[in-house]
């Protein structure tokens, strides 16, 4: 893998909690976890499409391998923005335990 295979600029987030204002949190609001305005370097490969049946409509599922160089904190509830397409984290691979690459395997439902 070369450092040119990462042509696509990425942003991650994660929910934050918000107030309801009746003195509770819910959990509806994307943050970037990254500095304001920072994308990181990405490439993205389709892996699978499958259409589902989703409260009586057809829903298209498609999952994603996305590798970046190795960030310490990537957790798998959050999400990658790339463009206007975001990425649901299911899994994150740190192939052959090096610290150099993780690969992320996404959701995208459309």
């Amino acid at each position: 893998m070369t450092i040119g295979s990462l042509n696509k600029r990425i942003d991650i987030q994660a929910q934050t909690k918000t107030t309801d204002g009746a003195g509770g949190f819910t959990t509806v609001v994307w943050v970037s976890v990254l500095p304001t305005g920072t994308k990181i370097a990405a490439a993205i490969w389709p892996v699978s499409a499958n259409e589902v049946i989703q409260a009586q409509a057809a829903t298209l599922i498609t999952t994603h391998r996305i590798r970046i160089r190795y960030r310490s904190v990537m957790k798998s509830g959050w999400r990658i923005v790339y463009g206007a397409r975001n990425f649901n984290i299911v899994s994150i691979v740190n192939p052959n335990m090096d610290c150099k690459w993780l690969d992320i395997l996404c959701k995208e439902a459309g």
